[in-house]
């Protein structure tokens, strides 16, 4: 099989680059899961859109979709060039429920698995494409949940989507993924600073600055003061900034 960075023209922010005739020019996202199986995040397509997207699936491997908001598009139109289409709807900002995920990562293990033995058949790898209406905030984080469940820490996986999709995830969601998802093991992999994100404004992608009320609240001397030791307190503001620098930085 091909190497998977033959298929990868890099674009804008890690997007893939389809040319700037094409409504569809920066709109895909590609994020690797191995060398055999990757996912694909883009905006919702529609009916008038759907044999742009078909091109660009068969070029890709796209064998499933998978919308997570609203049908804007007949279905039966992809079903029809064999790529199976799923509907995992849940509500725009907010975190996928247990039932959704339960449906994606079975979809994703059996996904791999037969990706896994048609590696070597394969013209580009196994692709699963997953929409909301813009791809910044659902898509983006069934995509993250998988890596977490592949092993990835959980801030590493919110930071490679990033990287790949500028503007990925709200607040809410990156709570979810740094401090409330667990692995199916069990095993989070990370330590609990995604409570130190939610109160940045740079979760919603703006500067990497802290304001003064932030700086206030996690000051030594606002701690020492609540009994914690003044060491303890400053590492874990320089471990929260360098976070913040590490996700945030380059955008």
């Amino acid at each position: 099989m091909v190497s998977i960075s033959a298929y990868h023209t890099p674009g804008v922010n890690g997007r893939k680059a389809l040319g700037k005739a094409t409504p569809l020019a920066n709109s895909f996202s590609l994020i690797e899961y191995n060398e055999y199986f990757r996912f694909l995040i883009m905006d919702c397509p529609t009916n008038s859109t759907i044999p742009l997207y078909l091109k660009e699936f068969a070029r890709l491997n796209v064998t499933d979709v998978v919308r997570v908001c609203e049908p804007t598009y007949d279905k039966e139109r992809l079903v029809a060039h064999n790529v199976c289409v799923h509907d995992l709807p849940f509500k725009d900002g907010d975190v996928p429920p247990s039932s959704v995920i339960k449906k994606w990562l079975e979809l994703v293990s059996e996904r791999i698995v037969m990706a896994k033995q048609k590696q070597d058949e394969q013209p580009a790898p196994t692709t699963i494409a997953v929409h909301c209406v813009a791809g910044l905030g659902r898509a983006p984080v069934l995509v993250a949940v998988a890596l977490i469940e592949k092993g990835t820490d959980p801030l590493d996986a919110i930071e490679l989507v990033r990287r790949k999709r500028r503007g990925a995830f709200n607040n809410r969601q990156i709570t979810y993924l740094a401090d409330n998802y667990k692995r199916s093991s069990g095993s989070k992999g990370t330590a609990k600073l995604g409570s130190a994100i939610r109160q940045s404004p740079m979760a919603s992608g703006t500067s990497p600055q802290a304001s003064p009320s932030d700086s206030d609240a996690t000051s030594p001397h606002a701690q020492a003061a609540g009994g914690s030791k003044p060491n303890s307190t400053s590492s874990t503001v320089s471990a929260s900034r360098a976070l913040f620098k590490k996700i945030f930085g380059s955008h």
